[in-house]
């Protein structure tokens, strides 16, 4: 359970990438409780994803890149009873808020293992699991977080403010969940599961991207206009002109050669979408708020 390769195997660091979620919701909470937040930002990123990160591993088995390991190695049994106890962690955290942000957690993390356990293995079906990842980091866990940090309960899958911003965090993952996979063609189609990213083929995973992404933006820019300010919706656009940029460069090198399409682009288009993201969501977060407002009033 201790080997160093099963605590490589949980890619802690990985769950920066899913950042953007949990700060979007928290940017809308209208109960800020410092408690409240440590609790599922911990819970979420330090032992949720983790755990999610090594089952996944587990049962993939992968001896090629993954994301956030370039050189993945050999699991064991320990990884297994790692994930399962830092899953165990995260519920018993989410306890602490209410029984049903618990609840919520534990649901994730039973789909997460339907993802890859070999008995259900959701990512061997390439719209089953597009659909069930992108809503899942997405819709499921910008709720989940919104229920964590302002204490409440399932009532909030009623509420309209809540579940619109939720569905456009599955938006931008359903755009980007195939370039995830562009790398691991090889790999995916020897354990015989059929992503999306196969079936759209290179190309087309770069034009699927390029067209769900260009939707998904066009939809956080109405929501901010017509349920905040206009001024978030220009930041938004100028946050995502780096990853708009790398985006095109990529995909010029990839028309000249296919074999661009690999793990260090793919990792720098996350990082960078990622960082963003994170940075606007900060801001988003700071002025909606008014934490600024308070800094600089002396409170």
């Amino acid at each position: 359970m201790f080997k160093k390769s099963s605590w490589l195997h949980l890619r802690i660091p990985f769950s920066f990438f899913l950042l953007p979620v949990f700060l979007f919701a928290l940017a809308i909470s209208p109960n800020i409780n410092v408690s409240h937040m440590i609790i599922v930002f911990v819970a979420l990123h330090f032992f949720l994803y983790p755990a999610s990160n090594g089952y996944n591993s587990y049962f993939d088995k992968d001896e090629k890149s993954i994301g956030g390991l370039k050189h993945p190695p050999k699991v064991s049994k320990g990884l297994y009873y790692l994930a399962i106890l830092f899953d165990i962690i995260a519920i018993s955290m989410g306890f602490i808020i209410n029984w049903q942000f618990a609840l919520a957690l534990f649901i994730y993390g039973m789909v997460s293992k339907a993802y890859s356990h070999p008995s259900v293995r959701i990512k061997k079906y390439p719209f089953g699991s597009w659909f069930i990842a992108g809503f899942f980091q997405g819709a499921f866990t910008f709720i989940m977080s919104y229920m964590g940090l302002n204490d409440f309960s399932f009532r909030v899958l009623t509420l309209p403010h809540v579940i619109i911003p939720a569905l456009l965090t599955s938006l931008i993952l359903w755009g980007s969940y195939p370039m995830t996979q562009i790398y691991q063609h090889e790999e995916d189609a020897k354990r015989g599961d059929h992503t999306l990213s196969i079936k759209l083929g290179i190309k087309g995973t770069f034009y699927f991207t390029a067209i769900a992404f260009s939707l998904a933006s066009a939809a956080f820019v109405l929501y901010f206009i017509y349920y905040f300010q206009m001024k978030y919706a220009i930041a938004f656009l100028i946050s995502m002109a780096p990853t708009v940029i790398f985006f095109g460069v990529w995909f010029l090198k990839v028309n000249k050669n296919p074999e661009k399409a690999d793990f260090s682009h793919t990792m720098w288009l996350n990082l960078i979408s990622a960082t963003c993201l994170n940075a606007f969501f900060i801001y988003f977060f700071l002025k909606n708020s008014l934490v600024l407002q308070a800094l600089e009033a002396g409170f």
